[in-house]
């Protein structure tokens, strides 16, 4: 399970902590509070946001034993700062060291229930681990909070939580959510176009392929993905541009070994 959303996501850190801030309107929150990360600290615990700040920048680079450091020394300053759980249930996460990170995740929602970015991640976590129907009703209510500036993350989250789950229509749906939210959000757009070629829609795929490349260069996976619906339209130029991509810069990928195979399904 782990693997396939591995493969599914491009890439899970952007999914889980990057993109555009976005809003949308008519959301409704209910009990929804802010992040506990954006809120106003003062005393111990601003001691401790300046080393979650900082792990967690080290975390966005891969710095895991970096970030952890950071979390411990955080945990030092102020042991009730909810972030500090968060960063280490994402740290271990990342490691795979899953019950440290449940435990973590867990530690930082007892402190913060209604956190969007808390839910996000641990939404993700559930899902990554089976969990499905706790992880989509974790994303649901990130997505709802109108406080949370990028709800495009817990719409493509649930998206890949539900082709995970092999219920491609929902996951498109929460997938255009997260394209309208966000129309750069190049996770979500590559996965429209690969939910639109598994059901032959290729003129579909190749106007989300387009629009994927215009946002950033190609992957091996969005080149080959690129190449084969290509080949579905009988377009031999495109589909030369693409085998040219794979060949002169994805030559190590198992989409060129592919390619080179003829194993083109």
């Amino acid at each position: 399970m782990r693997r396939l959303l591995a493969k599914l996501s491009m890439p899970l850190l952007a999914v889980m902590l990057g993109g555009c801030v976005s809003t949308r309107p008519g959301a409704t929150g209910g009990n929804a509070a802010p992040p506990a990360s954006e809120l106003p600290v003062s005393g111990a615990a601003a001691s401790a946001k300046v080393h979650v700040d900082l792990g967690m920048a080290y975390f966005q680079i891969a710095r895991y034993a970096v970030a952890l450091d950071e979390a411990r020394t955080a945990l030092v300053m102020d042991p009730n700062y909810s972030p500090t759980y968060h960063l280490m249930a994402l740290v271990y996460m990342y490691i795979d060291d899953m019950p440290s990170a449940r435990e973590n995740f867990q530690r930082a929602l007892s402190m913060a229930p209604n956190d969007p970015e808390y839910n996000n991640s641990y939404g993700w976590f559930q899902c990554v681990n089976g969990n499905f129907s706790d992880g989509l009703e974790r994303l649901a209510i990130a997505a709802r909070n109108p406080y949370y500036r990028t709800p495009t993350r817990p719409y493509t989250n649930a998206g890949l939580c539900y082709l995970a789950k092999g219920d491609e229509a929902a996951a498109e749906t929460e997938l255009r959510r997260a394209v309208q939210l966000d129309p750069s959000n190049r996770s979500a757009i590559y996965q429209l176009a690969g939910i639109a070629y598994r059901r032959g829609a290729y003129e579909v795929a190749n106007t989300y392929l387009v629009q994927l490349h215009q946002e950033g260069e190609p992957t091996a996976a969005s080149a080959w993905l690129g190449l084969r619906t290509a080949r579905r339209l009988g377009n031999r130029d495109a589909e030369a541009s693409y085998a040219a991509q794979l060949r002169g810069r994805f030559a190590d990928s198992p989409e060129f070994q592919a390619m080179t195979q003829g194993k083109y399904e």
